[in-house]
């Protein structure tokens, strides 16, 4: 019987796992360091912040796996042996393979700060770290700050954790305005708004540079390199991003550039052996999708495929139009297709933004300057129905149709009730129009819920 061994029980590993269980019975197991079962790693926060215990973030009862003849190891792979087809396990002696998946997810972003191996420094990527971080901030007493380097999804999701537990949290962004290189100008102002309403120091345009041991060897305090500040702290957090978890590999003669190159049909340059999720590169980059993609939905989709391929439906991957969702403390977002920050958009595309005057909610449009056609939309604190964007972005829909429809991607119908005219007056006022809004018929509620 083929034997399919993945490396990796994240998203991607334990998507291809199921899927392909689904379509063969061929021998399947999964190794994993981090932890005996899959959990999902968005979760984590919440069980620090109280709000579910950490076996509540595992999507599938324990029995599931053997049930679905699935077998786990809880190991370290230190090396592939891509001529003997097995991987080596730190303790766990090796194991042979017939198809090998690598999906080993990332790690967080370190750049050769001076002091960032002392105790009380930190990512919050895995189970180890939010373990980690009960033992670095179990509270106020204990932790009497904590400062967060690096402005992007996981040092918000940090500084709101620590938040909850009343730890003064100083953040440190190195951009002038939070995740404006994602963000257009409007929405990241909103952003900074949001963060400072909630009692967090955020610092813009500061970077760091070393964190100060006391005479323990733990962490005393940072230095600012702009300022030349010393900030006091217990705990400092290394939220400045993630890159592909690939040490392992580097004498295992499989391509490597910033992640295991792939190509269109997630192979790699030896026979055989696969990547998915955030571990992957592409040669190519796909559209405007950059090579390496660190997105659940990514993992996911990219699971899919790969089960395909190995179940002799050799399948290329395709993800489509580009959607995300994340939380800033207390306002969610959802994007889909594409809206450039002001940093990197081209001269043909245009926004539309609004936000409400009072209420943290706004929403950006981006349209082509010639042909008119939606491109994408931002969605703050207003939800959205995924499968009416993909639609029209598929159909090309001009703007002006994007606009008088949009109670057809409604989520919420209560938000419609309150500010669907706003919305299109203003962008009648923005751009000289007289777009009538169109209700939303019973009709178009069917077609697309």
């Amino acid at each position: 019987m083929e034997h399919i061994v993945i490396i990796g029980n994240g998203i991607a590993g334990v998507t291809a796992a199921r899927h392909i269980r689904k379509l063969s019975n061929k021998k399947i197991t999964i190794i994993s360091a981090e932890s005996d079962y899959f959990f999902s790693r968005t979760a984590l926060m919440y069980v620090y912040m109280g709000h579910m215990k950490f076996e509540h973030t595992q999507p599938y009862e324990n029995w599931f796996w053997k049930k679905n003849n699935i077998d786990l190891i809880n190991g370290f792979v230190t090396q592939v042996n891509t001529t003997e087809k097995e991987v080596i396990l730190k303790h766990n002696g090796s194991i042979s393979y017939d198809k090998l998946i690598i999906a080993t997810g990332s790690k967080p972003n370190k750049f050769g700060w001076p002091g960032q191996d002392l105790e009380g420094v930190q990512g919050l990527y895995s189970k180890q770290d939010l373990e980690l971080l009960e033992q670095n901030a179990p509270n106020n007493k204990v932790c009497k700050r904590a400062v967060i380097v690096g402005g992007g999804l996981i040092g918000i999701e940090l500084a709101e954790m620590l938040r909850t537990r009343n730890i003064p949290v100083t953040f440190l962004v190195r951009e002038s305005s939070f995740w404006n290189g994602v963000l257009p100008s409007g929405e990241s102002q909103m952003i900074n708004e949001h963060i400072l309403e909630h009692h967090i120091d955020l610092r813009l345009g500061a970077s760091l540079k070393e964190i100060v041991p006391d005479e323990k060897g733990k962490v005393k305090s940072v230095i600012v390199a702009e300022t030349g500040e010393e900030i006091t702290c217990t705990v400092v957090g290394l939220t400045a991003g993630v890159t592909p978890n690939i040490d392992f590999l580097k004498d295992s003669g499989i391509e490597l550039g910033k992640g295991v190159k792939v190509n269109r049909f997630l192979e790699t340059n030896i026979k055989d052996i696969y990547a998915i999720g955030d571990c992957a590169e592409q040669h190519e980059a796909i559209g405007n999708r950059r090579p390496v993609e660190a997105v659940w939905y990514t993992g996911r989709m990219m699971g899919e495929t790969v089960a395909q391929t190995i179940c002799g439906n050799r399948t290329e991957y395709k993800p489509g139009h580009w959607f995300n969702s994340a939380k800033f403390l207390d306002i969610e977002y959802q994007t889909y297709g594409w809206v450039f920050s002001e940093r990197i958009k081209g001269e043909d595309e245009i926004h539309f933004h609004w936000r409400h005057p009072k209420e943290k909610l706004c929403i950006t449009i981006a349209f082509d300057k010639g042909s008119k056609t939606f491109l994408g939309i931002n969605t703050f604190g207003i939800r959205m129905r995924h499968e009416v964007f993909d639609r029209w972005l598929n159909d090309k829909k001009d703007i002006d149709f994007v606009m008088a429809h949009l109670a057809d991607a409604n989520f919420d119908p209560e938000f419609y009730r309150r500010h669907e005219s706003e919305i299109v007056a203003k962008f009648n006022s923005d751009f000289g129009k007289n777009i009538v809004p169109k209700k939303k018929s019973l009709k178009r509620i069917f077609q697309t819920s």
